[in-house]
This record gives structure tokens, C-alpha cells and sequence, in this order.
């Protein structure tokens, strides 16, 4: 492995960096993206039945908003359960695209590894082709050391930058894909807190429910 570092030249460095950065986002991206990190298992059904008994003070409602997104999703419909049902929407789509952003968090930067990796790859080929000729010049074509070494180095750096660029790639549809698949689950679960506080019976004293007025007389026109 350090024989390829070292044919392809300088132009591995900045390679080599790519796929450290790459690899370090990948494992802090599937650690923070574990199904029961964003979406713990009963969670939804928990806070529905916080919903239909009243047990909704708030002292539940942060500590539901710090256990994950899921929590921090539906703590936010909590926050504006008493009102209008659009109002509890907008409120959920709102903090919902925060949550989406936090969750794609680094995914541009493994995107962009992506599409630099090849380019990088395709700059050492030009590197080491430059040499080869410049070796020819100098030299001559008897010199075969030098049309290797160039060869050598366009050769070693393509393959890095294909290498450095496809898992980058698959990872980041990978990711892409699972946070959609968090979005939808988690807009489920939304709603179906919404239609729980909708069900949700308000007992009113009956002292203050209003009374109906009773019927005026109709008025008779008099007799000539």
C-alpha cells in the first residue's frame, strides 16, 4: 500500500484526505441515524396516550422534546395542541425542516467527496502524464523508467479517485434514502397525534355552558 502511495506521488495526498474525512463521516453519520435514535420504538403510541388522559404538563413535554427527533417532532404539536388543527400543522412541517436538516447533516460534504474524487484521480493521471512526457523529452523514449513512473502514477491515482469516490457515492444515497424513509414514519406519527388531541373529549362545567333564551311572545295585531 505505501509502494501505491508513493508511485502515484503528491497527488495521493490530497486523495488519502478525502478518504479519511469520507470514512469518518460514514460511521458518526450511521451511529447518529440508528432507527432507535431518531425513532425509538413505542415512542409514538406513549405520547398518544399521554394525549388521551391529559397528562400533558410541561414537564413531559421537554423531557420528550431531549429523547430524539421523533420526540422533538411531536413535542412541537404538544406545544400548540389548543390550536386550530392547521396551526398544529404548520408548526410540525416547520420543525420538521429543521429536523431534516440536522439529519442530513456532513451529507453534502460526502457528496462533494464524491464528485471530487474522480476529479482529483483525473488530475493525477494529467500529473503523471505530464511527466512521462517530460521524461521523454529530456531522455528520450529508450528511457523506460521514466515512461513507467509517469504511467505509474496516472495509473495509481485514477484508481484511487474511483476508489475514494464510489463508496462515497452508494453511502450518500444510502443515507438520503433512510432519512426519507424517517420523514414519512415520523409524519405518521404526527398525525396520528393530531387526530388523538382532535378525539380528545374536554369535559365543560355545566355552569358554564350556555343556556338557551327563552322564546318571545309573538306580538298579535289589535282589533279594529
Amino acid at each position: 500500500m505505501l509502494e501505491l502511495v508513493k508511485a502515484g506521488g503528491w497527488p495521493m495526498i490530497p486523495l488519502l484526505l478525502l478518504t479519511v474525512v469520507g470514512l469518518a463521516i460514514i460511521v458518526e453519520r450511521f451511529w447518529s441515524l440508528r432507527r432507535k435514535a431518531v425513532l425509538p420504538p413505542g415512542l409514538g403510541d406513549e405520547v398518544r396516550a399521554w394525549a388521551a388522559r391529559g397528562r400533558l404538563d410541561p414537564a413531559h413535554i421537554d423531557s420528550l422534546r431531549r429523547t430524539s427527533p421523533l420526540g422533538t417532532l411531536l413535542a412541537a404539536a404538544l406545544d400548540v395542541r389548543h390550536r386550530p388543527r392547521e396551526e398544529i400543522r404548520e408548526r410540525v412541517e416547520d420543525v420538521g425542516r429543521h429536523l431534516v436538516h440536522r439529519m442530513e447533516r456532513f451529507l453534502n460534504t460526502l457528496g462533494t467527496i464524491a464528485a471530487a474524487g474522480p476529479l482529483l484521480g483525473l488530475f493525477g493521471t494529467v500529473v503523471g502524464m505530464i511527466q512521462m512526457f517530460l521524461g521523454i523529452l529530456d531522455h528520450g523514449v529508450g528511457d523506460v523508467n521514466q515512461l513507467a513512473g509517469g504511467i505509474g502514477k496516472a495509473l495509481v491515482c485514477t484508481a484511487t479517485g474511483m476508489i475514494v469516490a464510489v463508496p462515497a457515492l452508494m453511502f450518500h444515497r444510502y443515507f438520503r434514502g433512510r432519512i426519507a424513509e424517517y420523514i414519512v414514519a415520523m409524519e405518521h406519527e404526527a398525525i396520528g397525534l393530531m387526530d388523538t388531541l382532535d378525539t380528545r373529549q374536554i369535559a365543560v362545567p355545566a355552569e358554564l355552558q350556555p343556556t338557551a333564551s327563552a322564546p318571545q311572545p309573538a306580538a298579535h295585531a289589535g282589533l279594529s
